[in-house]
């Protein structure tokens, strides 16, 4: 291990897994500005961190973060770690183990959280999110995903291998990879949401995290609105990630888990080694028991600029049947029932809206890939018009 990186090589190629997913760098000035020289409205600020280019991180204080101004977490009491593991994940301390450079400039105290700052945009009030349940019927919200999915209920989490890439997005469009957990009906249907993404403000390919409790009329990225409970203190949501895959070269991907602690009913977000924060299943009342729904892969939305197909890009903006090193993938995926164990997923759906534009492609269980898939597109082209 170099720099909290594990270096593998598969098929002739290194695939680095970062451990703790994340390796974010700092091209920008460096120092640290306090909080009477920034936020000096906001008192839960405790430090103020400048990253590269435009991003700043405020260390905001643990107990006044947003999540605790939900309406249904008043009176909540933070849990600062997982009280158990579902056997098949790690508890790792919170060491060094991840790599940031954002930590070169400063490091967030003990009892803080990091908060990226945002830049003008506001995420919960873009575009309708995606719903893994369209796929029992004709999608009509714009939305194009090529995934897999389990779909029998009793679902406790779900893990996986995210490739890392940057594909092109335009018109303001999202290119998103990554893990849903879905649950509930009507009104109350919840999902949870983590991976990455590429859109605004920039073109930039960042960690994210998405939730709704009541059908997408509510909910937000990140930390943008009251919900999610961090307790790390290292990982920053929304910020860049880094490295990238190269096209026919070297290969990155993130590990993402969502779980649930069947003891506290909270869903926990773990990214490589690293317990970010869980998601109180009081807000999320369609997974207070166990989700119906769970599913890896990407998604677009189709804005039809120009009246044709979006260019906007999926994955590595390469078709599935190009294999590794050069489509994107989704590899080790992993459900969690209840009996505590994350097993190899199993009668993987594949869903593609439109295969000319973005396709997804399942193969067999190898040593190293476990169970997998390919996924991915071009979008706008002689075939997808």
């Amino acid at each position: 291990m170099a720099n909290g990186i594990n270096y593998t090589k598969v098929g002739g190629y290194f695939l680095i897994a970062a451990v703790a997913s994340l390796i974010f760098v700092d091209c920008g000035e460096t120092g640290t500005v306090q909080t009477k020289e920034s936020l000096k409205h906001n008192k839960a600020v405790i430090k103020t961190i400048k990253g590269d280019g435009a991003h700043v991180i405020d260390c905001v204080d643990i107990y006044k973060q947003p999540a605790l101004n939900h309406p249904l977490l008043i009176n909540h009491t933070i849990e600062l770690k997982p009280s158990s593991y579902p056997n098949g994940i790690e508890a790792i301390s919170l060491e060094d183990e991840l790599f940031q450079y954002w930590h070169q400039n400063g490091e967030c105290p003990e009892g803080t959280i990091p908060i990226v700052r945002t830049q003008g945009v506001d995420h919960h009030r873009s575009k309708p999110r995606f719903n893994p349940k369209e796929i029992e019927s004709t999608p009509s919200t714009g939305h194009e995903y090529a995934q897999v999915g389990m779909y029998g209920g009793g679902y406790y989490g779900a893990q996986a291998r995210l490739n890392v890439w940057n594909p092109a997005s335009f018109n303001g469009e999202n290119s998103i990879t990554q893990t849903w957990i879905v649950g509930g009906q009507g009104q109350e249907l919840s999902t949870l949401e983590a991976g990455w993404l590429v859109g605004l403000p920039d073109s930039q390919t960042r960690l994210f995290i998405f939730w709704t409790g009541d059908n997408y009329q509510g909910g937000c990225y990140n930390l943008d609105c009251p919900g999610f409970v961090q307790i790390n203190s290292k990982v920053a949501l929304g910020y860049p990630i880094t490295p990238i895959s190269i096209y026919n070269g070297t290969q990155y991907d993130i590990f993402i888990s969502i779980y649930k602690n069947t003891v506290s009913g909270h869903w926990w977000l773990q990214v490589g080694n690293e317990a970010v924060g869980y998601w109180p299943d009081t807000i999320v009342q369609g997974l207070r028991g166990s989700a119906e729904i769970i599913s890896w892969g990407g998604e677009i939305f189709n804005s039809k600029p120009e009246g044709h197909h979006t260019s906007t890009q999926m994955g590595s903006y390469h078709f599935p049947i190009e294999g590794f090193g050069r489509a994107s993938y989704v590899r080790n995926i992993q459900y969690l029932d209840n009996s505590s164990q994350f097993k190899d997923a199993e009668h993987l759906r594949p869903y593609a809206t439109n295969p000319k534009c973005y396709d997804v492609l399942v193969k067999d269980k190898t040593p190293n890939f476990g169970t997998h898939m390919y996924y991915g597109g071009p979008g706008y082209s002689i075939l997808c018009p």
